[in-house]
């Protein structure tokens, strides 16, 4: 679930990398050597209002004084990476700035609600970047698939977003008043996704300040693209091992063939259904299979395009040709179709 946190790993991911590495070196100075100054990045939100000091909102909302918070924040970080590599940096920087913005507007609210209801004066939050990664699940409960991989006492299905839940599980348990952060940024999150409320409209990074920080911080924080050969991944019995080799080689035959395709096929050519003419090793290494021509000719007609998908793929820069060949070849597999298209 969680892969080497190398290069390759953050590939297309700039702002993602910046996020891990300047606020978590920061955290570490601080718990370390400058325990003196870990006074001003504190989240006090009863010097907000009273003292009106407003750059508390700045500092205590973007370095976490709790390493272990720092450290869970950083793992969702990294898997949330995804967002940055399907909308592009530009629009991934303006939902955490957004969602930045609109946590502390409901943080302050959340406190003022808890003191009116049950008497609880919060003078401060538990500080750190926590808002906005608590409102990038929303967007990650509603866009990434859902895929068992495993289960436990053959009740309890183990998915590929399972350990996640559990690290924002762990994070929001580490302190006394970290739910309110929580609740914020959830709350955050569902208003800027909304397409109700048009929040992703105004709260955005001007274009101007995408391009300047692309010149500027990008060439820094740029990874290099990883290397053709892809490392399986190591899962925990030997069938679960097997099923990963062969899942990757499917993955591997129908990209391959996908291009080269994509590459000869003409203006009126008609797109292929790759995964019709190659089909799974689990069906090739299945003794009772046999790959006749009758089966062939009966071969159903092409599965229909989604075209919700196509406007996700269409958000992202790339073209209703392509979106709609790479989910035809991927039998509308989002992920698989997204995966080939940043790829190629």
């Amino acid at each position: 679930m969680f892969p080497s946190t190398g290069s390759s790993g953050l590939y297309k991911a700039p702002l993602s990398k910046s996020l891990l590495l300047v606020p978590s070196a920061l955290s570490v100075l601080l718990a370390l050597l400058f325990q003196h100054y870990q006074k001003f990045f504190t989240y006090n939100l009863q010097a907000v209002k009273e003292d009106f000091q407003i750059w508390r909102l700045v500092f205590g909302r973007t370095v976490c004084l709790d390493l272990k918070d720092a450290f869970c924040s950083s793992l969702l970080i990294y898997n949330f990476r995804i967002f940055e590599r399907r909308y592009g940096s530009r629009k991934f920087s303006s939902f955490l700035l957004g969602s930045w913005m609109l946590s502390a507007l409901f943080d302050l609210l959340l406190v003022e609600v808890v003191q009116y209801a049950f008497g609880i004066t919060i003078s401060s939050l538990p500080s750190g970047f926590l808002g906005p990664v608590f409102a990038l699940f929303v967007p990650f409960f509603c866009s990434i698939p859902r895929l068992q991989v495993t289960q436990i006492l053959g009740q309890f299905r183990i998915t590929n977003k399972t350990l996640v839940y559990i690290l924002g599980l762990q994070l929001i348990t580490s302190g006394s008043y970290i739910w309110i952060v929580a609740v914020s940024g959830l709350i955050s999150g569902m208003c800027y996704s909304s397409s109700v409320l048009k929040v992703h409209r105004v709260l955005c990074v001007p274009t101007w300040v995408a391009k300047l920080f692309s010149w500027t911080l990008e060439p820094i924080f740029s990874s290099a693209e990883p290397s053709s050969e892809i490392q399986v991944g190591m899962g925990a019995t030997v069938d679960i091992q097997r099923q990963q080799r062969m899942e990757l080689l499917d993955r591997q035959i129908m990209m391959s063939q996908f291009a080269q395709m994509r590459r000869q096929r003409q203006q009126q050519g008609r797109v292929i259904n790759w995964n019709r003419l190659f089909p799974p090793l689990r069906r090739r290494h299945n003794a009772n299979y046999q790959d006749n021509h009758q089966s062939e000719q009966e071969a159903p007609p092409p599965a229909e395009v989604s075209e919700e998908q196509v406007a996700r793929l269409m958000e992202m820069g790339f073209s209703r040709v392509d979106a709609l060949e790479a989910l035809r070849a991927s039998n509308n597999d989002l992920n698989v179709a997204t995966n080939f298209l940043l790829q190629h």
